[in-house]
């Protein structure tokens, strides 16, 4: 019975510090410290579940415990990654806590894919925090993508001008926010005889460069797939540095998977028919050589099959 598996008080105590589950010794070295994000932000990992060793045994379930050697265990997470062998992945997940501007919580939140709880200004009152851009990411918008800035900062007149906008925009929008909550920056009631305006109707006149704060876990699947997407060269800056940190803890938590998905999908590339066909004009299978590419014999024989 499960009563019977309960340990009591003195037993508990012995094994506090102890556990039976697979851990991670890097990321544990960094839980619940937070990692600074733009101005204001930070994303902290709260929990998580699973390594590189757990995604191994759930990929080799069918078979029982399969080898034990890391070369080959590097191989199949490599393999699982390279033809998007999902599943495998889903094994492993992670909670964070994760602070950043509001605007760019909404674009986070199109990721449906996870589980969310994200801070309530019906509840509690927003803190006066608000994203300040740093100069040399004001960029005007690009004339090609509809989506995104142009690589060119704007001129310094223009810049000081953008800035001191954002700045008394978000001071004045607060200090109103605060008026009609009745509260001094610290929360407190100014005037006993007023009421003050509910706090879920007063944080409909604060800018979306406000910061927020929400609990976000996932597993590794989706993981990725956010991180493919966001930390892209053509994320929005923002985003991307959320994004880069995420990628560096999972070079802690997992290292064989950080590498396979640097090999095959940030720094990969997938081809289309006809660009594979018109690659095949200008390469010469027969002239190219195993040793001089310097590749593994499973990847030198999937080069050759799509070029042949």
């Amino acid at each position: 019975m499960l009563q019977d598996l309960i340990l009591d008080q003195e037993e508990e105590d012995l094994y506090e510090n102890t556990t039976k589950r697979d851990t991670s010794i890097e990321l544990e070295k960094i839980l619940y410290k937070k990692i600074k994000v733009l101005d204001h932000g930070f994303i902290r990992v709260i929990d998580y579940m699973g390594s590189d060793s757990a995604i191994v045994q759930a990929a080799r379930v069918s078979y029982g415990h399969g080898t034990k050697k890391v070369s080959q265990d590097k191989a199949l997470i490599n393999y699982l990654v390279k033809h998007r062998h999902t599943s495998p992945l889903e094994m492993c997940e992670i909670k964070f806590h994760i602070k950043l501007p509001i605007f760019i919580a909404r674009q986070w939140i199109r990721h449906r894919t996870a589980n969310v709880n994200e801070y309530s200004a019906r509840y509690s009152v927003l803190d006066k925090e608000f994203y300040l851009p740093e100069r040399e990411i004001l960029c005007a918008q690009s004339s090609s993508n509809k989506q995104g800035r142009h690589n060119e900062p704007l001129t310094k007149e223009e810049t000081d001008k953008i800035l001191h906008i954002i700045k008394t925009d978000s001071e004045r929008c607060y200090d109103n926010y605060s008026q009609m909550l009745n509260t001094d920056i610290d929360g407190n009631v100014v005037d006993d005889e007023k009421t003050g305006l509910a706090r879920e109707l007063a944080r409909m006149n604060l800018n979306l460069n406000y910061y927020t704060q929400w609990y976000w876990k996932i597993d590794l699947h989706n993981l990725l797939h956010f991180i493919s997407l966001r930390y892209a060269q053509h994320a929005q800056y923002e985003i991307r540095e959320y994004a880069k940190i995420l990628l560096e803890i999972i070079k802690l938590w997992l290292p064989h998977v950080y590498e396979a998905f640097m090999e095959y999908r940030h720094h990969g590339a997938e081809l289309s028919k006809s660009q594979i066909q018109a690659l095949k004009k200008f390469v010469d299978v027969n002239k190219i050589s195993k040793k001089e590419s310097g590749l593994k014999e499973r990847e030198w024989q999937y080069l050759i099959d799509i070029l042949s």
